[in-house]
C-alpha cells in the first residue's frame, strides 16, 4: 500500500480567479460554499455579480497562504485578499474604490450555502434581536439583524461568517435555476458612492466538519466494452514564435500524443480570390505563417501523430462584410460568402493537396473552428450541414481522403448545432468524426448527447479543445494552482467515463495556456519546467493505446473515476481523481486472472510518482487514495 504525508498547510481557501471563494479544504476535504460580490443598482433589473467570464479579473498568489484578485464592476474597482490561517478559518479583505459618482441600492458580500443547508439551523451572535441568539430554522424565512457573527449548523457541519465590526447580516432563501438555496448578504456599502471613495471590510469565514474516512468502494464491469481511447491529444496552433518551440519540443519528447490539431492560416494562404495559392507557394511566395503551420503538421505526421486541420480566420473574399475580429453587437465572426462557395472548397482543398504533395502529410479531418459561435467563421446549423456535404464532396472528387469534422463546437452546450448534419443521410459519407470543446457544459446529460451522436454515426468522438477556462490566459498565474489542475483532470476523467472519446486534445501543447512553467512564458523567467498540469497530462498519456471504455461505479461523488480495458489482451487502466481527503479504496469486479497493477500518483506534492506494486486477489485490489490527487492504475 502506498502512503503519502499530508501537507502541513492542511486548510486552504479555494479561490477562483474571478474572486469567488468556493470552499475551504481541510486535509483535502472540501467544505463547499460560494462567496461573491454583488452590485445592485437602483433599477432592480441591473444587478452585477462576480462570476466566470463576466469581468476581466487579475489573479495572483502572494504567498502559500495568501491569494489576491482585483476586478472591475462598472466604475468600481475591487481588491479581494484571501488569507488562510490553517485552522479551517480564512480572512477575507475586500477593498472597493469608486472611480465615478455612482447611485446604487448597495454593494454586498454574499455567501451561497450548499443545497443540503436548507435543513440547517442558524444563530446570530451579539445581535439586536434576542429571538435570533439561539438556533432557528435557516430556510424559508427572511432574517435581518445587526450582529457580530452568524453561524449555520447541520449535523457535524458548521459555517460561520464574522464581519470585522457589528454589521447588518441578511439571510434569504431564493429559487435559482429551479433550486432553492440559502444566501447570506452583508453590505459593503448601502446607497450611492462618490468618486475616489474607498470602502474596506474584513470577514472571517470558518468551517468545520468531520473528515470522511469511510472507504471508497468501486466496482468495474468488464463485460461491457465501449469505444476505444487512442490517448491524449494536443493542439498546436502557433501564436508565440519565441516561446512556442520550447514547449512543443518538450511535450512531444515527454508525452505520448495520439492526435494533433493544427491551424490552416487560411487568410494568408489565399488572400485574393483570383489568385492561385499553389502557384504562389510553389514559386516561393508562401506566407511565413502558412509555412510554419505546414511544417508543424508535417512534424506531427512524421512522428506518427494523425493531423486535424482547422481554420480560424477566412480571407476577405470568403466572408460576408468586413472581417470581425471582435464581437459586433454581441455577435462573433463572419458568415461565408455564398457567392464564392466553389472557390472556398477549392481553396481549402488546394491547401490540403499542397501539404500532401510538398510535405507528404495527409490531413485526416478538417473543420472550421467553433463556427457555432463564430470564432471566427460563423454558420448556422443548416449551413454547417450544407458545408459538410459541399466541401466533403469536393474533397472526394479530387482524391482526398480527408473527412469533415462534425461540430468542433465552442462548447458542449451547443449540441443542437450538429443535429441537421447528424440526421442527414447525404452528409454521413463525408463525416469522419464528431468534436466539441470542453470549455462549458459539463453536466452528465449534456455530455451524453455527444457520445450518442458519435454512436449514431459510428465515428470517433474528439474533445477538440480540452481545458476548463477559456479566459485563463488573462490571469495565467492560475495555471500553477492545485485547484485548476485538479478541476482540469477531474473533467477529463469524467469525459472518459461519460463521452468515451477517442482523444482529448489539450488546449494547448504550446506556450498558449502552457502546461509548462517558466521559459519566458507569461513573463516568467524561471527555467522551463513542468507543473502539476503537465504531470496530470503525462499520467493520462501513459494509458495504453486502444483500450475500450468500461463502466465503473463508485459510492462517493468526490471521487471521479473512469476505466478502460481490453479483455482479449487482458490489459486494464483505471483513472481516479480524489476531490476529498485521504482514504482507502476497494476496487472489485476485476478479472480473476488479473494479478497486479502499477499505481501512479500526481498531486501538488507528487509528480506522477510510481507507488508500490498492487496485488490483485480474486478480482479485488485495495490501496490508499491520497487527498486531492490524480491516481492511475495500469495492469502489469
Amino acid at each position: 500500500m502506498l502512503t503519502t504525508a499530508v501537507n502541513n498547510a492542511f486548510c486552504q481557501a479555494q479561490l477562483e480567479p474571478w474572486g469567488n471563494i468556493t470552499g475551504i479544504r481541510n486535509h483535502g476535504q472540501l467544505f463547499d460554499f460560494e462567496s461573491g460580490i454583488k452590485v445592485v443598482s437602483t433599477d432592480p433589473k441591473h444587478v452585477s455579480t462576480t462570476a466566470k467570464e463576466k469581468q476581466q479579473p487579475h489573479y495572483r498568489r502572494i504567498a502559500d497562504d495568501e491569494q489576491e484578485v482585483t476586478t472591475w464592476i462598472d466604475n468600481l474597482l475591487f481588491k479581494e485578499n484571501v488569507k488562510d490561517d490553517g485552522t479551517g478559518k480564512i480572512k477575507v479583505t475586500i477593498q472597493m474604490t469608486a472611480h465615478k459618482d455612482t447611485v446604487l441600492q448597495g454593494v454586498y458580500f454574499f455567501v451561497t450555502l450548499p443545497e443540503s443547508f436548507l435543513n440547517s439551523n442558524l444563530r446570530y451572535d451579539d445581535g439586536n434581536k434576542p429571538e435570533l441568539n439561539h438556533l432557528v430554522k435557516a430556510a424559508g424565512v427572511e432574517y435581518d439583524d445587526n450582529a457580530r457573527q452568524i453561524e449555520f449548523e447541520l449535523d457535524d457541519r458548521k459555517l460561520s461568517v464574522q464581519p470585522d465590526e457589528k454589521s447588518l447580516i441578511m439571510v434569504r432563501t431564493m429559487l435559482v435555476n429551479n433550486r432553492k438555496q440559502i444566501f447570506l448578504y452583508i453590505p459593503l456599502k448601502l446607497g450611492g458612492i462618490t468618486n475616489g471613495e474607498v470602502v474596506e471590510k474584513q470577514f472571517s469565514i470558518k468551517t468545520s466538519a468531520d473528515i470522511d474516512k469511510t472507504p471508497v468502494l468501486l466496482t468495474l464491469n468488464t463485460s461491457q466494452q465501449g469505444r476505444a481511447f487512442d490517448g491524449l491529444g494536443g493542439n498546436f496552433r502557433l501564436q508565440n514564435p519565441k516561446t512556442d518551440p520550447q514547449v512543443i519540443d518538450y511535450c512531444l519528447q515527454n508525452l505520448r500524443v495520439a492526435q494533433g490539431r493544427v491551424e490552416m492560416p487560411w487568410s494568408f494562404w489565399q488572400p485574393e480570390l483570383n489568385t492561385d495559392p499553389t502557384v504562389a507557394a510553389t514559386s516561393g511566395g508562401i506566407h511565413p505563417a502558412v509555412k510554419k503551420a505546414m511544417e508543424m503538421a508535417h512534424h506531427l505526421d512524421s512522428i506518427g501523430i494523425p493531423v486535424i486541420l482547422s481554420a480560424w480566420f477566412p480571407p476577405d473574399w470568403a466572408a460576408e462584410g468586413k472581417l470581425n475580429f471582435r464581437p459586433v453587437n454581441g455577435v462573433w465572426g463572419n458568415k461565408l460568402n455564398k457567392n464564392n462557395m466553389d472557390a472556398i472548397y477549392k481553396s481549402i482543398a488546394d491547401y490540403i493537396i499542397y501539404l500532401k504533395n510538398k510535405y507528404g502529410t495527409e490531413v485526416k479531418l478538417f473543420s472550421f473552428n467553433e463556427s457555432d459561435l463564430g470564432i471566427n467563421i460563423k454558420v448556422t446549423a443548416q449551413e454547417h450541414d450544407d458545408f459538410i456535404k459541399g466541401c466533403g464532396a469536393y474533397f472526394a472528387a479530387h482524391g482526398l481522403k480527408t473527412k469533415m469534422l462534425l461540430g468542433d463546437n465552442s462548447d458542449a452546450t451547443t449540441y443542437q448545432f450538429i443535429y441537421p448534419a447528424l440526421n442527414d443521410p447525404d452528409a454521413r459519407q463525408y463525416i469522419g468524426g464528431v468534436s466539441f470543446h470542453s470549455w462549458r457544459g459539463w453536466d452528465n446529460v449534456t455530455l451524453k448527447k455527444w457520445a450518442d451522436a458519435a454512436n449514431q454515426l459510428g465515428v470517433p468522438l474528439l474533445v477538440g479543445e480540452g481545458s476548463i477556462d477559456a479566459a485563463a490566459y488573462s490571469y495565467p498565474d492560475i495555471f500553477q494552482e492545485q485547484n485548476y489542475a485538479l478541476q482540469e483532470i477531474n473533467l477529463y476523467t469524467r469525459l472518459l467515463a461519460i463521452c468515451q472519446p477517442a482523444s482529448i486534445l489539450q488546449w494547448q501543447l504550446t506556450a498558449d495556456y502552457s502546461p509548462l512553467i517558466g521559459g519566458g512564458i507569461f513573463g516568467n523567467t524561471e527555467p522551463l519546467h513542468p507543473g502539476q498540469r503537465f504531470w496530470n497530462l503525462k499520467q493520462l498519456s501513459i494509458t495504453p493505446k486502444g483500450l475500450f471504455a468500461m463502466p465503473i461505479t463508485g459510492n462517493k461523488p468526490v471521487v471521479s473515476c473512469a476505466a478502460l480495458g481490453d479483455n482479449t489482451k487482458g490489459v486494464y487502466a483505471v483513472h481516479l481523481v480524489n476531490n476529498g481527503a485521504t482514504g482507502k479504496v476497494i476496487l472489485t469486479g476485476l478479472p480473476v486472472r488479473l494479478k497486479r497493477f502499477d499505481i501512479y500518483i500526481t498531486s501538488k506534492e507528487l509528480n506522477m510518482k510510481k507507488g508500490h506494486l498492487l496485488r490483485v486477489n480474486n478480482g479485488s485490489v485495495t490501496f490508499e487514495l491520497p487527498a486531492t490527487s490524480y491516481v492511475t492504475l495500469i495492469s502489469g
